[in-house]
């Protein structure tokens, strides 16, 4: 998806290469500590968080406290999850709802109310005006990665490109994806990172895993 201009999409870029007004957070000892690149304030991996296991075939992650339904959409689901009232917001305003809520299957990095308020000030609300529609969508579908891809697949595919493993989202760009110390760590093209709270949440069209960091595709 793109914008009408270079110069809009370069005025977006600073928009959304602003510091936030996050406080800091170091990584714990498990994990390294994540740089900040400009623009995004570094997420951290969870403390004490080990190599999750995957669930088994009669158990789903909870979400925000709220049970997640494997035979309900990505959709139907996220708009149960308290903690991602923000992320079911901008897809609504992007015009994605109807596209997540069909057959798919979709793998989504879901980024928490908490990860939305590591952006720059005013970035969300900005995002979601109709205006930028486009630009929000880009930032959405960068999320997501066609077809099931689980915990165990992230990890194999890491194993087999020699600790990394590199996916190409809907959006179009690639977004980098290593285990280190047990923690999944999401690295988007603009270095900005992000770690995976809560794998392999089970859906009717997908898997879903939860996300402490919003990534960013290039924007100009």
């Amino acid at each position: 998806m793109t914008l009408k201009t270079p110069l809009y999409l370069t005025a977006m870029a600073g928009v959304l290469a602003i510091g936030t007004a996050a406080t800091a957070q170091t990584a714990p000892a498990a994990a390294p500590t994540a740089a900040a690149p400009a623009g995004q304030a570094a997420p951290v991996a969870p403390a004490g968080q080990t190599a999750p296991v995957a669930p088994t075939a009669t158990t789903n992650p909870t979400v925000g406290g709220a049970a997640m339904d494997t035979s309900k959409t990505i959709v139907a689901n996220a708009s149960a999850a308290p903690n991602l009232s923000t992320l079911v917001s901008a897809v609504k305003a992007a015009g994605l709802a109807t596209t997540l809520a069909g057959p798919g299957p979709f793998t989504v990095f879901a980024p928490t109310n908490d990860a939305f308020t590591r952006l720059a000030p005013g970035t969300v609300d900005t995002l979601m005006k109709p205006a930028n529609k486009a630009t929000l969508a880009k930032v959405l579908t960068y999320h997501v990665v066609p077809g099931t891809i689980t915990l165990a697949d992230l990890q194999q595919k890491a194993t087999a490109g020699g600790g990394k493993a590199v996916l190409t989202t809907v959006e179009g760009e690639p977004l980098t994806v290593e285990i280190t110390n047990g923690a999944v760590q999401l690295t988007d093209v603009n270095g900005n990172k992000s770690y995976v709270e809560t794998p392999d949440v089970r859906q009717s069209n997908g898997v879903v895993h939860v996300v402490n960091g919003v990534v960013l595709p290039k924007l100009n």
